[in-house]
């Protein structure tokens, strides 16, 4: 039997959800065309681990210590699900690195970039690190992998991650803002010439990364963050570099080139696909005659899981219940704030195309499921983007997922899917 509330039918059992919606947020759900039985599934909806590559033999050592069977989620390898009640984070598996927590739909959101090893792939959003763990993965020990955050505090957990699984080799980190984030990526180098080759001076080359830093180099970053931050706002900034792997591209440079922004002039299709490997290592790059460490122009992938109001995620809108409805008003339902975070979703999948080299992929995604954050953004990218082109994502007819309102977007939801909400699009850039 089914009644009929705020336009939608609600079933019986989806009356008696122990987490009632409060009557703002039914009539935010109705002005986007919402269904809220969404979020009657919630306590169904399954946890999702990914199993670091390599590890499959523990799958039975896990399920006997989680005491709960690990079942494979068949449309996306190397993820299994686990009962919703099941906590991670003591288990002996998670604090090894064997197992994190990611969601099966953000996992399909780096599976949609199609990502090969050798790939230079730029993570716009990346904290707080999931995401970046499993492209790491992808990519194995070549290519470059580059994260940038704007919340410092987030990219460090990120660092910490990639440290726990042993997958930050060719990764680099930097605090920066991602709509005006400008730094190119650099080949994967064993043996590339010091910087101080080229005049530098010893204090301006990078070493090999290290967090274990002496008080007088920490105390002297503390002052650089400050003195930069009490003369510029945090969109004028200079990236700050807090972590890079061995085989980053990194160590070696000096700072000048490292921090060398693209210049817009500079053609894009002369960016790369892979990386030639000589032996078992990342080949060099090749150099011209007394010419610096060179930088490409363009980024293969791109990655932009862009800040939303997260109302796709069930997860996130049960901690209301315990922060206090009256807080979702300014978080998730002002107009205002709406309206910020389109304009900065505009700006973040801009710049995250501008980054892209000619033939490469950008894919732009949200756990919000209204129309404003992401179709009315996809329709003002392209239509402000000439050389952006909407693509299919191959993958997508074998998820358990939706069509957008657009053709060629997806979208995942907590009655379809079994997973969060999630919105993806993927771009590919033309030749103009």
């Amino acid at each position: 039997m089914c009644s009929v509330e705020d336009g939608f039918p609600v079933s019986d059992q989806e009356q008696s959800v122990s987490l009632p919606l409060p009557g703002a947020f039914l009539d935010f759900l109705n002005n986007n065309g919402l269904d809220p039985s969404i979020y009657a599934v919630a306590d169904t909806i399954p946890r999702y681990v990914r199993l670091k590559p390599g590890c499959e033999s523990l799958l039975a050592d896990i399920e006997a210590e989680l005491r709960c069977k690990l079942e494979e989620v068949v449309w996306l390898p190397g993820f299994f699900s686990i009962p919703p009640h099941i906590q991670i984070a003591g288990s002996k598996a998670y604090q090894q690195g064997v197992i994190y927590g990611m969601d099966a739909a953000s996992g399909a959101a780096v599976s949609a970039l199609d990502v090969s090893p050798g790939d230079h792939v730029l993570d716009l959003c990346a904290a707080p690190g999931a995401k970046l763990c499993m492209l790491s993965d992808l990519l194995g020990n070549s290519g470059s992998l580059t994260g940038v955050d704007i919340a410092r505090h987030r990219l460090a957990a990120c660092c910490t991650m990639l440290q726990k699984y042993a997958l930050g080799d060719c990764c680099r980190l930097f605090v920066a803002d991602g709509t005006t984030f400008s730094l190119l990526p650099l080949r994967s180098c064993m043996d590339i010439k010091s910087g101080a080759a080229y005049g530098a001076d010893n204090k301006d080359i990078f070493t090999e990364w290290t967090s274990k830093r002496s008080w007088k180099d920490r105390k002297k970053a503390f002052k650089a963050r400050n003195a930069n931050s009490s003369h510029q706002s945090q969109s004028t900034l200079e990236p700050e570099l807090i972590y890079y792997g061995r085989h980053s591209g990194v160590v070696g440079l000096c700072k000048s080139e490292l921090f060398r922004p693209r210049n817009d002039n500079e053609p894009s299709v002369s960016g790369y696909d892979r990386v030639c490997h000589l032996g078992a290592g990342p080949c060099m790059l090749s150099m011209e005659a007394g010419s610096a460490y060179r930088p490409f122009t363009g980024t293969k992938s791109v990655l932009v899981d862009a800040e939303c109001t997260h109302d796709g995620s069930v997860k996130h809108i049960q901690k209301f219940a315990f922060w206090g409805w009256n807080t979702l008003q300014h978080r998730v339902l002002d107009a205002k704030r709406t309206d910020t975070l389109m304009h900065l979703q505009l700006h973040l999948l801009t710049n995250g195309f501008r980054l892209l080299r000619v033939g490469g992929s950008l894919v732009y995604s949200t756990c919000s499921l209204t129309v404003a954050q992401n179709e009315h953004v996809v329709e003002h990218f392209l239509a402000r983007n000439s050389s952006a082109e909407l693509r299919e994502v191959d993958l997508a007819d074998k998820w358990p997922c939706k069509s957008g309102r657009i053709p060629k977007t997806i979208r995942f939801d907590p009655t379809t899917s079994k997973t969060s909400g999630l919105f993806i699009a993927k771009f590919t850039k033309l030749t103009t």
